[in-house]
């Protein structure tokens, strides 16, 4: 499988401004090519091939107007047309049904928070004996090494956020020798927001609301860009400064998802999850919070996790009952409002903490040995039924469907 890996580089002057022309000359190649292509789309004339615009923009670099696109690197400007087309792929795939819609490609403005050009291994770029990357046309650039890279890397990605910080994400190979030692342990989570997981052997995590926390400070920046003059150097420094503290709460995001997905799967053989409807949940009074969670990103990080280091991922239903049924007898006891977070099970009495149940259901839907060792669950004295002493009643049936470990 392949995976990225990404680095901060420190691009000086000379180096800065080599990139903001790279990052120019792929937005108006990709541009010129869209063009092409909606003005034969209107005309109604045949799809243009990327063969042609290929040809297309050989020609326009021997012409004045665009004689500049000579200063940066061919393979830049291929790329830039691979993308195009890759844009236009994913929306066929949409309308097709292969993928989940996407809109048209759009024209790409120098204004934009995110710049990126991409180097293949033909354009002769390479990790120089003293540790810096050296990019063709750009220069030796200084790069922070968090860790070493797995394997060789195919390709190379430059890209400029919208605080002005500049990454080297790398594509790599990895092989199959990343298997962990087998786990005997095996977990159910459910999702939430006052705890951001819940495991089924009872753990509950909190959510730390990094958004939640910033707010102040980054309603204190927002105030100060709307102040500032547009078109004055002032507002743009305040605009990255508003950038660069979204920037920390994304960072700190994602390093807490990368530590508890690393944590599951290390300690647990198979991890089950909710397939949870995010997108609706975001157009709830909840939105804020659900985005702060950034639930859909955690489940991709313990899905390619999983692949990798051989576990099992299931994902279960979004309609599965896990909050309704009790998870002792089976019973299933009907909706409950967000805030009953105990309740108890009127067919066998066991009194049932709502998230770490829904935790255990989970993992049983996925056909897990689930366990609550350390659930809060406490049973009660139940009266016999007068028709069927000694028996559970029928309304303990359970008409949830039990379905094995999917194989990955």
């Amino acid at each position: 499988m392949q995976l990225r890996y990404s680095f901060r580089v420190y691009p000086n002057g000379p180096q800065r401004s080599a990139l903001a022309r790279a990052f120019g000359c792929a937005r108006v190649v990709f541009n010129d090519a869209l063009r092409v292509r909606e003005e034969a789309r209107a005309a109604g004339l045949p799809f243009v091939p990327s063969g042609e615009l290929s040809k297309r923009l050989t020609a326009s670099k021997r012409t004045p107007e665009r004689g500049w696109l000579g200063e940066v690197s061919s393979v830049v400007l291929q790329q830039s047309l691979r993308d195009l087309d890759t844009a236009y792929r994913n929306f066929f795939d949409g309308l097709k049904g292969k993928r989940p819609r996407m809109g048209a490609p759009r024209f790409k403005s120098r204004k934009d928070n995110r710049q990126s050009v991409r180097f293949t291994a033909n354009a002769g770029w390479k990790i120089t004996t003293f540790g810096k990357l050296c990019l063709p046309k750009v220069g030796n650039v200084a790069v922070k090494w968090s860790r070493a890279l797995p394997s060789v890397p195919s390709s190379v990605t430059v890209v400029k956020d919208a605080a002005g910080r500049y990454f080297a994400s790398f594509v790599v190979e990895i092989g199959a020798g990343e298997t962990l030692p087998e786990a005997a342990a095996q977990v159910g989570v459910d999702l939430g927001l006052t705890h951001f997981a819940i495991l089924s052997d009872g753990t509950k995590i909190d959510s730390p609301r990094f958004l939640r926390r910033a707010e102040k400070k980054l309603k204190r920046e927002q105030r100060r860009l709307s102040r500032k003059a547009k078109g004055s150097n002032n507002r743009t420094k305040a605009r990255i400064k508003v950038a660069r503290a979204h920037a920390r709460v994304a960072d700190a995001r994602r390093e807490f998802h990368h530590q508890l997905s690393t944590r599951l799967i290390r300690e647990n053989q198979a991890v089950a999850v909710e397939d949870l409807a995010v997108k609706g949940l975001a157009r709830t009074r909840m939105a804020k919070s659900v985005h702060d969670a950034g639930w859909s990103a955690f489940l991709t990080m313990l899905e390619y996790k999983a692949a990798r280091h051989g576990r099992t991922f299931v994902r279960i239903g979004r309609f599965t009952p896990t909050s309704q049924v009790c998870s002792q007898c089976g019973v299933k006891d009907g909706p409950k409002p967000l805030h009953i977070r105990d309740w108890e099970c009127g067919a066998c009495g066991a009194v049932l903490d709502r998230d770490i149940n829904a935790a255990v259901n989970v993992a049983k839907a996925a056909g897990l040995a689930a366990s609550a060792c350390r659930a809060r669950v406490r049973p009660g004295t139940v009266p016999a039924q007068r028709e069927e002493a000694g028996t559970r009643p029928e309304a303990s049936r359970t008409s949830g469907n039990q379905t094995g470990i999917a194989l990955l």
